[in-house]
């Protein structure tokens, strides 16, 4: 019951932060951003139960479907928003807080240089702009926002924003 719930909470949360969806049936049938969110709940559910190839499996047909790209082993927490999710990868040892929302050709990608933990951990109410990068094991705080297009390789703190490779143009 809980999986129904949680999915009613992010198609209501399209609704609330999406001025072009009329409704919550809207999000459900029409939004590949929540498309991808049954995909990966349920992948996730797989691979925290060892069944890996199935996991992958169903992640792989989620892509397929959404243009999105989720690792089951990716953790995600309540209410994301993949806006215009075409081309989004998140990695398989990321995390993402609550309330956040992710804009289109986004990558919550590795470095290639570290080994376990490779991927960044995002805060609650992060907002993570069209073809921003955001690589390695780094955290990202809360309320913050990263900018279109922005490169961001270190950790950052909380409330503030973030544009053009690290550079914090201002604290909330």
């Amino acid at each position: 019951m809980l999986f129904f719930k949680e999915l009613y909470e992010d198609a209501k949360n399209i609704k609330e932060k999406d001025p072009a969806c009329r409704n919550i049936l809207e999000a459900i049938i029409l939004y590949p951003g929540f498309h991808i969110l049954v995909f990966h709940r349920l992948a996730h559910f797989l691979y925290r139960h060892r069944l890996l190839f199935l996991a992958r499996l169903i992640s792989q047909i989620g892509r397929f479907f959404t243009g999105i790209e989720i690792h089951p082993g990716a953790k995600i927490g309540r209410r994301l928003f993949i806006d215009h999710g075409m081309g989004i990868v998140i990695g398989e040892t990321a995390t993402i807080g609550d309330d956040c929302t992710i804009y289109h050709n986004s990558t919550l990608g590795g470095t290639g240089k570290d080994k376990n933990k490779r991927h960044p951990d995002i805060g609650n109410n992060v907002m993570v702009g069209a073809g921003a990068k955001v690589l390695g094991p780094i955290q990202i705080g809360n309320n913050v926002k990263i900018g279109a297009n922005s490169t961001v390789l270190k950790n950052i703190p909380d409330n503030v924003t973030v544009v053009r490779c690290n550079e914090i143009v201002k604290k909330h």
